[in-house]
């Protein structure tokens, strides 16, 4: 396999390791677009999340939240971002689930995750209900 991020948890590639435990590794990112920009994987090699076992996926998502408050102890952000790009048309440049964590302050000039896309449907709230109801 010739993914980055499995290299990167085999040792194969070096990063800078916020955080790991059996299952979960998260790494400052090596473009960082905010101070404190961590980028949190499963070892297991799942492209998305609907590719992670079940059982793996409240693990990772544990990691997020205790990483998130470390970064929020240490470097006192205003707030935070947390997101995941699936697939390449959403913004996903490594085949390998990974969950951004991206520290926020007080006018950084970001923005919310409404702004990164402006596509409002044509169809009513209750069609597409009735299309995505479970």
């Amino acid at each position: 396999m010739d993914c980055l991020f499995c290299k990167i948890v085999k040792g194969e590639i070096p990063c800078h390791k916020v955080y790991e435990d059996g299952n979960t590794l998260a790494f400052l990112d090596i473009n960082p677009i905010t101070k404190g920009h961590t980028v949190v994987i499963p070892k297991f090699h799942a492209e998305t999340l609907l590719d992670l076992p079940d059982d793996l996926v409240a693990e990772l998502f544990l990691a997020v939240k205790k990483i998130t408050q470390n970064i929020k102890d240490k470097l006192n952000p205003d707030g935070f971002n947390i997101g995941i790009n699936m697939r390449k048309v959403a913004g996903q440049a490594v085949d390998h689930l990974h969950i951004h964590i991206l520290p926020r302050w007080q006018d950084d000039g970001g923005g919310s995750v409404h702004t990164i896309i402006h596509n409002p449907p044509k169809q009513s709230l209750e069609e597409i209900l009735k299309e995505i109801r479970m």
